[in-house]
């Protein structure tokens, strides 16, 4: 594979996920949508954009891995670079119905 992102990024650790943002006691932070493989207490690390761009509330589509910082708590990593991909309210109604039949 050759382009941008073929050094170290390996694609096949990527998986669809509906994130939400969501305002945490007057922080505003991402976290995985109900009704999909991750907790909703799962923290996702995603461009800065995602929290200061768009409302609070906000439904996204991102490619996401699980991780962890050196023995540190899991959480979802989104690659900086992907472009924000916004999901309506049937969007992410859609995504998720066919993630619990596991279409997805």
């Amino acid at each position: 594979m050759t382009g941008p992102h073929s050094m170290g990024r390996d694609l096949s650790a990527y998986r669809e996920v509906a994130v939400e943002s969501f305002d945490d006691r007057g922080t505003v932070r991402v976290r995985p949508m109900v009704g999909q493989a991750y907790h909703p207490l799962l923290r996702v690390q995603c461009a800065r954009a995602f929290v200061t761009d768009y409302p609070v509330g906000t439904r996204f589509l991102v490619h996401a891995k699980l991780t962890d910082r050196l023995g540190g708590p899991p959480f979802l990593y989104v690659y900086h670079g992907d472009p924000v991909v916004v999901l309506t309210t049937a969007q992410a109604s859609k995504f998720l119905a066919e993630f619990r039949r596991g279409r997805i």
